[in-house]
């Protein structure tokens, strides 16, 4: 098996050339285009560039393992199941950012061992920063220097300190009961809340850095949307969680949906285990 910081610098290499075509689409006017798939989420020629590149170029990695990305084909989706090690991939993730020109879009790689995320890469394509998570060995930030190399930093989650307000990160497309609710019994059992929002996977970032506590996720996401952000948070030192305070698991069920799920900071803190209990009653 290929060490796994090994792959670190091909896919850094990887994840700037799908971030270069996406930001030519990005920076050129009048030339982001939008589809809709059958789901009616957007697609543009970003997206579809992004997967060409990044499909071409993770089969060369790792002794050839299959890919699954967003963009893939239905028949490829389908044969998914026989594959218990693979890249899952979203190679434009945020796409509704990307068309309203917020910026906040990602592109996301993951690879998948045994169900298992076990190496995530998140590339923000306009900053030029990459974050890199191994569960259970590390997360670091990369910056792309002057000189053309990358130069990285090790990042870790912070604590939870009595008196500082929890920072919630959220989606500022993406609200409903279940995040009210949570937010409420946060707000009653923690006291203030600090809510932050941005868009994508830019959320995990933000937690594996430090910049926040907690993630939480009800509203319908992808796998390809989640899996390099929780090996990203897993090898900072959090946990992204279904609701039954299990990890999540990767190509198990029939629907590529990923289930609702909570990123936490600081998972041995109390403070979640009675969140958890909350939400088993």
């Amino acid at each position: 098996m290929t060490d796994l910081h090994d792959l670190i610098p091909p896919l850094l290499a990887l994840c700037h050339r799908a971030g270069q075509a996406i930001c030519r689409h990005y920076h050129a006017p009048g030339d982001v285009a939008v589809e809709s798939k059958q789901d009616d989420s957007p697609l543009t020629r970003a997206d579809l560039d992004s997967h060409v590149i990044l499909r071409e170029g993770l089969q060369a990695l790792a002794g050839g393992l299959p890919v699954l990305s967003e963009e893939s084909s239905p028949e490829t989706k389908a044969r998914r199941h026989d594959w218990p090690r693979f890249w899952l991939v979203d190679p434009l993730d945020g796409t509704k950012e990307f068309v309203a020109g917020t910026g906040e879009f990602t592109v996301n790689v993951a690879l998948i061992d045994q169900h298992r995320p076990v190496l995530g890469v998140l590339y923000q394509p306009l900053a030029q920063l990459a974050y890199v998570g191994i569960p259970r060995t590390g997360a670091w930030r990369y910056g792309l220097a002057g000189d053309g190399r990358w130069q990285g930093e090790p990042i870790h989650t912070r604590a939870l300190r009595q008196g500082q307000p929890l920072a919630v990160l959220a989606s500022r497309r993406h609200r409903g009961e279940r995040l009210r609710n949570a937010l409420a019994w946060l707000e009653q059992a923690w006291g203030p809340l600090e809510r932050h929002n941005s868009g994508s996977a830019l959320k995990f970032c933000h937690l594996a850095e430090g910049e926040g506590d907690f993630y939480p996720r009800y509203s319908p996401c992808c796998e390809w949307d989640v899996a390099a952000g929780q090996a990203l948070v897993e090898g900072a030192g959090g946990a992204v969680l279904g609701l039954d305070g299990e990890p999540l698991q990767y190509n198990r069920r029939d629907t590529l949906l990923s289930a609702p799920f909570l990123a936490i900071g600081a998972p041995q803190h109390t403070l979640w285990q009675r969140y958890q209990a909350a939400l088993s009653e």
